[in-house]
């Protein structure tokens, strides 16, 4: 057949399906898109990998940095039998154990380094189930107790002795720490936490420092500290000598500082809400970052996880009722310079601490907070609870709960 016409072109089957159709049409189209879906669902792909690998290298950064206390562990584990038994499901008591430990360069600058350690503050942190409210109880360095027979880092042991507090600590670490706590409350010590100075001052560091309210000027060379009188935030470095700080402010006791101690946690517990720091991400990593390279736990709170959990359950408390308080106490009969618990005051706080009841503390905030936890623990009115001027000359309660002085978070001292 002659060539040359227009019927003599490539046949249009080899353009496969819609014949007649250009180069530039509908089927380049479909195959541009579908490179495009495949392109996409790779990117985001790679983006997700990237993502969960950086968080995979964070999460795990973040779970080595802290220091689990096996050793605390072991001697725990050795007296287990003679430990108290949880009564209330879901409560938990923290033992914070704020260490003066020398050893490190960052620490050697507040003193030499003579080998022992002795706990500078020591705070049962009580948690109530449901976590409707937290207590902070503090207790005295000075405060004479019962120290049992304890394990020394030689690996001798002690004998048994009345003797101050923080003896416990500087003989036989935290595991005597917690068990003479435990023998003077009645109270299981479910964690501990142990933090040091440096510590201290990369987690007040990480948060961008602490706003508190002074009263009067300081100046404290020993603890090189000089605050005017008025609101004032403090760094790492300020924060420490504040809390630390005992000869040239008050009245230079130990209860002068440990009001000071509670005063700055609650300015802290404050910062960490108004920043919404435990919700952000962004703000929450240099905190954990800080926090958990100053801690040394107990291994159940080693654990990025474990310490996770414990601030969840912490986000949610309101202000007004996190407290904080000194056990009940006095002058020690036989020395004036030390204390002794005060009966029955204290064991009716340790009772309360141990059932898991509301604790009541002074002041008009701290008594409304009160109230409003009963209530909403029992489903009663906060009137008939007791508490209250109108309730206590009214409805005189057959059996009021005893109150204890102290203050709410709410309290920061800047009115």
């Amino acid at each position: 057949m002659p060539s040359g016409g227009p019927d003599d072109e490539t046949p249009a089957v080899a353009l496969g399906p819609g014949a007649g159709a250009s180069a530039t049409g509908d089927g380049l189209i479909r195959r541009r898109r579908r490179r495009w879906t495949w392109g996409g669902t790779a990117g985001i792909a790679g983006v997700l990998a990237g993502a969960l690998v950086a968080g995979w290298v964070v999460y795990t950064k973040l779970d080595r940095n802290i220091t689990p206390d096996e050793a605390a562990a072991a001697e725990l584990a050795r007296y287990e039998r003679e430990r108290p038994t949880a009564l209330v499901r879901g409560a938990q008591n923290i033992l914070l154990i704020g260490s003066d430990s020398r050893a490190g360069e960052d620490n050697g600058k507040y003193g030499r380094d003579s080998g022992t350690e002795r706990s500078d503050t020591t705070i049962l942190l009580h948690l109530s189930a449901g976590r409707r409210s937290a207590t902070a109880v503090s207790i005295p360095r000075d405060l004479m107790v019962d120290v049992p027979s304890c394990l020394r880092p030689d690996g001798r042991r002690t004998e048994p002795m009345f003797a101050m507090f923080n003896y416990a600590f500087e003989t036989g670490g935290s595991a005597c720490t917690i068990r003479t706590v435990e023998r003077m409350t009645d109270i299981r010590i479910d964690h501990h936490v142990v933090v040091d100075f440096s510590g201290f001052k990369k987690l007040v560091d990480a948060v961008g420092g602490v706003r508190i309210c002074v009263a009067e000027p300081i100046v404290d060379k020993e603890a090189k500290l000089r605050l005017p009188a008025g609101p004032v935030t403090l760094d790492g470095e300020k924060a420490l000598g504040y809390v630390r700080a005992r000869k040239s402010l008050g009245n230079g006791s130990d209860t002068d500082r440990m009001d000071r101690q509670q005063q700055f946690l609650a300015a802290l517990v404050q910062k960490l809400r108004s920043n919404d720091v435990l919700l952000n991400p962004v703000k929450l990593y240099p905190v954990l970052d800080a926090a958990t390279s100053a801690l040394t736990t107990d291994p159940g709170l080693a654990s990025l996880r474990g310490l996770y959990d414990l601030v969840r359950g912490l986000r949610d408390i309101p202000t007004e009722r996190v407290q904080f308080l000194t056990v009940p106490r006095e002058s020690y009969a036989r020395n004036v310079n030390r204390d002794q618990l005060m009966e029955p005051a204290a064991e009716q706080l340790f009772e309360r601490l141990r059932s898991d009841a509301p604790v009541q503390v002074s002041g008009k905030a701290a008594l409304n907070s009160t109230a409003s936890a009963y209530e909403g623990a029992n489903g009663a009115d906060a009137q008939s609870f007791g508490y209250g001027e109108y309730a206590r000359s009214v409805l005189s309660p057959p059996s009021p709960a005893p109150t204890f002085s102290g203050k709410t978070a709410v309290e920061d001292g800047c009115e």
